[in-house]
């Protein structure tokens, strides 16, 4: 039986990127306590710049109808969020943009509205991306997701992560399959009529 759906993904489309292996353990986490957990690599679905006169002559772009899909068919998110120059990354605030347009007939911001994130973020600086999560959790908390307090900022990522995409650190490794465990347990509390629905169809 499934608990809940969840998309992970990270605001990152480099190769290696540290917050693409953290997102990965959360979402260990989140299928241990039960999930259906969708990984979404950002380097496998590109998109373009957000351009007003490109979605008025054209429409939405296949990418980000796809990008959509996913999100409105999923009832939570666990993010890693890259912090740059003390902000989010482009790359998440674009998808943020494009996810954000409504398709005809479609409710506003369907993608985002009572949805539920947990947000994390590692960085090779001494905070580990901690001001870019206080950016991206207030952009979503505006557009209708309720981001949940728990999070968890990696330092020095460049040396945390094992040949294996693990945490070296124990208590870092446990505290961010929490963060996966934590959001499937809120998905389920919050809704429960629609996980009893999935369950016995």
């Amino acid at each position: 039986m499934t608990a809940a759906k969840i998309l992970a993904f990270a605001g990152s489309a480099r190769k290696d990127s540290f917050n693409k292996k953290l997102v990965k353990i959360a979402a260990e986490g989140a299928r241990a306590a039960g999930a259906e957990v969708t990984y979404l690599d950002f380097r496998n679905l590109a998109l373009p710049l957000y351009d007003e006169d490109l979605e008025t002559a054209e429409g939405l772009p296949e990418n980000v109808l796809k990008l959509k899909a996913l999100m409105k068919a999923h009832q939570g998110f666990l993010i890693a969020c890259p912090e740059y120059n003390s902000s989010i990354t482009p790359l998440l605030k674009n998808a943020i943009d494009w996810a954000s347009r409504s398709e005809p007939g479609e409710p506003s911001l369907v993608c985002f509205k009572e949805k539920i994130a947990v947000l994390m973020s590692a960085s090779p600086g001494g905070l580990g991306g901690l001001r870019g999560l206080v950016h991206v959790r207030s952009i979503l908390g505006n557009i209708g997701v309720l981001v949940l307090p728990d999070q968890k900022a990696i330092s020095n990522a460049h040396q945390a992560f094992d040949e294996n995409g693990n945490l070296k650190d124990e208590s870092q490794q446990a505290a961010i399959l929490q963060l996966g465990h934590k959001l499937v347990t809120m998905t389920v509390k919050l809704n429960p009529f629609e996980m009893s629905w999935s369950m016995q169809s």
